[in-house]
């Protein structure tokens, strides 16, 4: 009998159909987690944007407008508040803390790294450990280090307590890939004259912008999302960051200034949401190089 052969347009069609019906699939299953992770976003965009009248009437729909959309509620945050100093300070505060963190990380993490000695690894590990015990625990002996050096009440209180979770986190986190980047390196660098900083700063920090990027996006994030020591050492509104200043003034007793604390929130997201896009690809090889190892 002679063979029944199958047109190949017609296995190209039927591998572009299944394609077609697994994306499908795929999208439909993606749906409802999209769904939830950009509700939130949404919410933040139309509260911001309500008038009053809408944002208060249990008649409205309260996911849609009502009314026009206004411009109130951010006037109200720019003009009657100090939304803008907050800012700067949030601004000032994480780049000092994100200095002070890459000062120590880097040298730190490269010694913990690269050299042995007794204890180095068990060092490593309590490095660590320390950043896992409970903020709740240490702001009592962190505010009387802060009466002592007068900082108390100022944003840069938060500068010096900060780092100390800062750099335990971020030293763990580079110490694992700095071992992932080839000793050969850094002993081809030897061989021509540098020392073992000079290695590190002429040849392994060059290959390492994927973890320094890391550490300064989880550095300058938590200084943003901080809450609990900012309420302990901060009450003047001048001094405030973003995150203490937009939940302490825009609350005030029992009266919530909805539509001001949504666009608080949505000023401050929208930037940190594209520079976790931009740099996504290089964030997660940080994270995954150095927690892999």
């Amino acid at each position: 009998m002679a063979a029944i052969t199958i047109p190949r347009a017609t296995h190209g069609r039927a591998f572009r159909l299944r394609r077609l019906r697994g994306n499908i699939l795929f999208a439909l299953a993606l749906l409802p987690f999209v769904v939830f992770a950009l509700f939130p976003v949404y919410w933040m965009f139309i509260t911001t944007f309500k008038q009053v009248n809408d944002l208060y009437n249990l008649q409205d729909n309260p996911l849609t407008f009502n009314l026009a959309p206004t411009l109130e509620q951010v006037t109200y945050l720019f003009q009657q508040t100090n939304y803008a100093t907050w800012a700067v300070n949030t601004v000032e505060v994480g780049a000092v803390v994100v200095a002070i963190t890459l000062f120590v990380c880097i040298p730190a993490a490269y010694v913990l790294a690269r050299m042995r000695f007794p204890g180095s690894t068990s060092l490593g590990i309590g490095i660590f450990l320390t950043y896992l015990v409970p903020p709740t625990l240490l702001f009592l002996p962190l505010s009387q280090i802060m009466v002592g050096l007068g900082l108390i009440n100022t944003k840069w209180a938060l500068a010096v307590v900060y780092p100390t979770f800062t750099i335990p986190f971020c030293t763990w986190l580079l110490m694992g890939f700095f071992k992932s980047i080839p000793r050969e390196i850094t002993e081809a660098a030897r061989v021509d004259g540098c020392s073992r900083f000079g290695a590190l700063f002429r040849v392994v920090l060059p290959v390492s912008v994927p973890g320094l990027l890391t550490i300064v996006i989880f550095a300058f994030t938590l200084v943003m999302q901080e809450y609990v020591y900012g309420l302990t050492f901060v009450s003047a509104s001048d001094q405030k960051l973003i995150t203490l200043g937009v939940v302490t003034d825009l609350i005030r007793g029992d009266i919530f200034y909805w539509g001001s604390l949504m666009a608080g929130a949505l000023i401050v997201a929208i930037p940190v949401a594209f520079v976790y896009n931009l740099f996504m690809d290089t964030f997660v090889r940080g994270i995954t190089g150095g927690s892999l190892k």
